[in-house]
C-alpha cells in the first residue's frame, strides 16, 4: 500500500471559487455517483482538492469526510496538493528507470528542493513520478506541462529548469 504523502499549504480559496463549486454541485448531487463528478468539478476550480474543498463536497452530498477523502485518494487522478504553474511529470516506467530516469528525478528534487510529489514555496515547479507516458523510444522522458523532453540527462536537469525559469 502506498503512503498518501499530505502537503500542508495555508488554503488560498476564494469566495468566488466556492459559489462556482456549491453552485455545480447543486446539479451533481441530483446524478447517480455524484462523489466522483463532484471531486473531478472541485479539483478543475481549485486545481487539488484540499480538505477544506473536500468538506464543502461533504456537506453539499450529505456524505462523510471519510467517503470524500476514501474515493480522493483511491483514484491517482485527484490531488490533495497544490500543484506548480510548471508540472515537471518524469517518467519512472521500465525503459526510462533502465537508463536513467530515477538519478533524474533526484536532480530535480536536488535543484528544487522539494521531493517528487510536492510543489515549490511559490508555486511556480510541482514535481511528479509518473508511469509509462507511451514515448519509450525516447527514454528517459519527462513532461513539463504538454510539453516533452526526451533522451534527457541529468547535466540537463538545470537548463530545463532554466528555460523554464525564462518563461516568467
Amino acid at each position: 500500500m502506498s503512503k498518501i504523502k499530505l502537503t500542508r499549504v495555508a488554503f488560498s480559496g476564494t469566495a468566488v471559487q466556492e459559489k462556482e463549486l456549491r453552485e455545480k454541485l447543486s446539479s451533481i448531487k441530483l446524478m447517480d455517483g455524484a462523489l466522483m463528478p463532484a471531486l473531478q468539478a472541485a479539483q478543475t476550480i481549485y486545481g487539488y482538492l484540499p480538505i477544506e474543498v473536500q468538506q464543502i463536497v461533504a456537506e453539499e452530498l450529505d456524505v462523510s469526510m471519510e467517503e470524500v477523502f476514501g474515493v480522493a485518494t483511491f483514484y491517482s487522478q485527484f490531488t490533495l496538493n497544490p500543484q506548480g504553474k510548471y508540472q515537471i511529470s518524469v517518467c519512472l516506467g521500465t525503459a526510462c528507470y533502465v537508463k536513467g530516469s530515477g538519478e533524474i528525478i533526484r536532480a530535480f528534487e536536488e535543484q528544487l528542493g522539494i521531493k517528487a510529489g510536492e510543489c515549490t514555496p511559490d508555486g511556480k515547479f510541482s514535481l511528479v513520478e509518473t508511469r509509462c507516458i507511451g514515448c519509450c523510444g525516447l527514454a528517459p522522458v519527462l513532461t513539463e506541462n504538454e510539453r516533452v523532453y526526451g533522451k534527457v540527462t541529468v547535466d540537463d536537469v538545470k537548463a530545463i529548469i532554466a528555460e523554464i525559469n525564462a518563461k516568467d
